[in-house]
């Protein structure tokens, strides 16, 4: 039998035959190897085997990979600069709050990977089947406004890296620059297979781990006080805010949306419900063990920060510009000077979210406008939204360190903005029967993840709202604001209306 007799038909089995874009061509994905009998036929699992064969180290290998690029998105230069701050200012204090925010990041992109499986297709294309078109363009554009975003943090941490690796003889706009072409050279890895361009990404994240596990070990910072960190929750007014900025800068919009994709990279048969699921739960151990080793990355930088500065008047005033300096003036030089043992992290983060916020770019793009081009097409054209706005960024504040945090505070408000428009389609989408089949997330799962989705939404409301009661001022602004305010929440709320009431996949097409 090829499916369970009860099991419900996946969406898959409802497509007409039409061609429309995809995250990965059939040539492009990793075969993943069958179980068989002695005679060399497929083995098949049923109820009484649990649902999916037993766990196998070779095939854990083999899907090990989008996770890995999916937690490159909790590394970025805007993360570092998040633990940075709070080590400065909070000290320990906020370990457990990282931890947390880890867990619920890690359960939002579990659900991503989960309708990237059980559907065979990403977001972006379910957001454009499921929501009128109207409604689909603003996603679409809320998306890319959001990714744009992330990328010019992205590339600006690039390039303050390659200005402290080239003692500030390259300016902040070349930095732009080179990173914007290493990205296509890295992109040009993909027509080599895509196990080749995970590679390079686990070249990166180990480069970060070994540069900021290094700064760690010189920094010796306390282990009891570590571990109350992690194990202790503690708060106070002062570090409320830095508190609030470590839950928001953890789920970030296109990271939803790519991980979604980064799935289907693996070859799945769809009409086996024990494949699903075998895919399912090894993208979860993957998964798992990627956020685990971001966590600990995260993780060494606060501890560093908190050790070197927590309770000190620069405590206020380090942010990513400055802070190899400071790293430098308070461990001094050594046989690896701590200041470029952090450009080099800097540079490996920097480098990698550049690169997965292209292919993010890509299939945002592809899946709400189902563009069929040439990938090298598509990545010019998502790499030009944000290099472009980059450059100016960085040949008008290149001088300034304190204009370069407020328009960082200003690219945390624009991501902000974004992130009921990832969460709630998401939610929608894998609690529906219609769209997910058997594999719909059951009420329990459901109800835990409404509630990480509403904690998190609530949390960036907060910031959204101390950053407009400080900037804005003025009749005019405050009437421009509160009439955004009611239109974003009306939205908000169709959204939601919207998904308890989504119609079937295609039903009209449907047998």
């Amino acid at each position: 039998m090829s499916r369970l007799e009860n099991d419900r038909p996946l969406l898959t089995d409802r497509i007409d035959e039409e061609e429309e874009e995809t995250a990965y061509e059939e040539t492009e994905k990793v075969h993943i190897v069958r179980d068989e009998d002695d005679n060399g036929r497929d083995l098949e699992y049923g109820v009484g085997c649990g649902g999916a064969p037993p766990f196998s180290w070779r095939k854990l290998w083999l899907f090990t990979g989008p996770g890995f690029l999916m937690s490159i998105a909790f590394l970025d230069p805007g993360n570092l600069e998040g633990d940075l701050q709070a080590g400065a200012v909070a000290g320990y204090s906020l370990l457990w709050l990282l931890m947390w925010a880890t867990a619920m990041g890690l359960l939002v992109q579990l659900l991503s990977a989960r309708l990237g499986v059980a559907t065979g297709r990403h977001l972006a294309e379910l957001c454009r089947e499921e929501y009128p078109t109207w409604a689909g363009m603003v996603l679409w554009v809320m998306a890319e406004l959001a990714l744009i975003g992330s990328d010019i943090q992205e590339v600006i941490g690039s390039a303050i890296a390659i200005k402290i690796l080239t003692n500030g003889i390259l300016p902040l706009w070349a930095g732009v620059v080179i990173t914007a072409l290493d990205c296509f050279v890295f992109l040009f890895l993909e027509n080599y297979g895509i196990r080749k361009l995970e590679a390079v990404f686990a070249v990166l994240i180990g480069t970060m781990a070994i540069a900021f596990a290094w700064m760690f070990g010189q920094a010796k910072p306390s282990g009891s006080e570590l571990l109350v960190g992690i194990l202790v929750p503690r708060l106070s007014s002062r570090t409320i805010q830095k508190a609030v900025g470590v839950v928001g800068c953890i789920i970030m919009p296109h990271n939803v949306f790519l991980h979604s994709a980064l799935v289907q990279s693996r070859e799945v048969d769809k009409k086996q419900r024990y494949r699903v699921q075998e895919a399912i739960n090894y993208y979860t151990i993957e998964s798992t063990i990627a956020l685990f080793v971001s966590f600990m990355i995260n993780l060494f930088v606060t501890t560093v920060f908190a050790k070197g500065f927590y309770n000190t008047d620069l405590a206020d005033s380090i942010g990513l510009v400055n802070a190899g300096q400071y790293l430098q003036d308070k461990y001094g030089g050594g046989m690896f000077p701590i200041l470029y043992i952090w450009g080099i992290g800097l540079l490996a983060a920097g480098q990698s979210s550049t690169i997965t916020g292209t292919y993010a770019g890509q299939f945002i793009m592809g899946g709400f406008l189902n563009f069929k081009m040439k990938k090298w097409m598509r990545a010019l054209i998502t790499r030009s939204c944000a290099i472009i706005p980059t450059i100016i960024v960085a040949l008008v504040f290149d001088s300034s360190e304190a204009t370069l945090d407020v328009l960082n505070e200003w690219l945390n408000v624009l991501q902000s903005i974004q992130i009921p428009f990832a969460l709630i389609p998401l939610l929608c989408l894998v609690s529906k029967e219609q769209i997910m089949g058997s594999f719909k997330i059951g009420p329990l799962y459901k109800t835990i993840a409404w509630l990480v989705a509403a904690l998190v939404i609530m949390i960036n409301g907060y910031l959204l709202l101390e950053f407009f009661s400080s900037e804005v001022s003025g009749v005019v602004y405050t009437g421009v604001v509160t009439v955004f305010t009611a239109s974003y929440g009306a939205f908000i709320f169709y959204l939601i209306a919207r998904g308890i009431n989504f119609t079937p996949w295609r039903s009209k097409t449907e047998i």
